[in-house]
């Protein structure tokens, strides 16, 4: 077989199919009208992507907080890749740190790990690739740049490994891209993400349980914030949650911000327990925009606020889940799985 793609997740990877439709027009006044619509579309979607650039550069006049020195930083995107590529997608951040901190040290554990491969980097997210382009002068491939240099250094054999936390939305759409680029190349492979098996979910249970251990003292709630998705993957949360539980660990809790269990459910559950403290800590691989605003926020909606407001202490560890080594070697194994299938 000339070509091959692994699914290690088990998912198929599919494409999505556009329905098209064609009306011939009857008369030349159909024509004009046609005619002025489209135009009338045309401004209308040129005017809205003025409106958000203009809005975008508001918002970065207003950013008066420090996220990091950008240049510390591996972009990553390097050419003279090899015939072997291992291509590290993630959504993305803006905040510099956390960027190199948890991304960048997923990535430089897996150029150890695989020394035969030339790691680099993709994120999915354009609008966190624009703004540190703007703002920091520094330009991040997306997916489709990522895949093309690919293309163009004629690498033979792709493993792709996702820093995403599930198989959601954007594990799925990475996929189908995937596909779309397949004929390039010999062998292509995409790694699972963070918590796919069940070892998987231990694994991370022990890595976030012995990294909070010091707040661990009977008063405390330790509060996790994921992102949540309307996918079905939305479960992992409520699994981790239930393990946790059953496990002994009853005054550790997991919320997310777009869905649930949502930051109300978590609130219920540390005031039923009677805790004084809440340490407060994202459930994400990066400590961006969400956690730094959403959970630790002054605002009076965020995670920190709510939980003031309700009289109790409040801790936020501005850490995301690339930093913890117990995580990295995760993915890292995951990777593993993703080459050996190949064989």
């Amino acid at each position: 077989m000339k070509k091959i793609i692994a699914a290690i997740s088990a998912i198929t990877l599919t494409a999505a199919c556009f329905a098209s439709c064609s009306s011939e027009k009857k008369d030349s006044k159909s024509e004009s009208a046609a005619e002025t619509t489209t135009v009338a579309e045309t401004t209308t979607e040129e005017a809205t992507e003025a409106d958000t650039t203009e809005a975008e550069e508001e918002e970065e006049d207003e950013e008066n907080y420090d996220t990091g020195d950008a240049s510390l930083d591996n972009v990553r995107n390097q050419d003279e890749i090899g015939d072997n590529e291992l291509l590290v997608v993630s959504f993305g951040t803006s905040f510099n740190d956390s960027r190199r901190l948890t991304i960048g040290a997923i990535e430089d554990a897996l150029e150890k790990a695989f020394p035969d491969y030339a790691v680099r980097r993709g994120f999915t997210a354009n609008i966190v690739i624009d703004h540190v382009n703007r703002r920091d002068g520094i330009l991040i491939d997306d997916l489709d740049a990522a895949l093309k240099r690919a293309v163009d250094n004629e690498v033979k054999t792709l493993v792709v490994q996702p820093t995403h936390l599930m198989n959601g939305f954007e594990y799925e759409e990475l996929s189908g891209k995937i596909a779309e680029y397949s004929d390039a190349f010999d062998k292509v492979v995409i790694g699972e993400p963070l918590l796919t098996s069940d070892d998987d979910f231990a694994r991370v249970e022990k890595a976030i349980t012995d990294w909070t251990n010091e707040y661990d003292d009977g008063d405390t709630a330790i509060c996790f914030m994921g992102h949540g998705t309307e996918a079905e993957s939305n479960g992992v949360y409520q699994k981790m949650q239930d393990l946790l539980t059953a496990d002994g660990y009853k005054n550790y809790f997991i919320g997310t911000v777009e869905a649930e269990p949502s930051l109300e459910d978590v609130i219920a559950k540390v005031k039923e327990g009677g805790y004084k403290k809440v340490v407060l800590e994202p459930l994400m691989v990066v400590a961006g925009d969400h956690a730094n605003n959403d959970m630790a926020g002054d605002d009076e909606d965020s995670w920190k606020s709510a939980f003031e407001a309700e009289g109790l202490e409040v801790e936020c560890l501005l850490r995301g889940l690339g930093e913890n080594e117990d995580i990295r070697s995760i993915y890292v194994d995951h990777a593993q799985a993703a080459i050996d299938s190949l064989n």
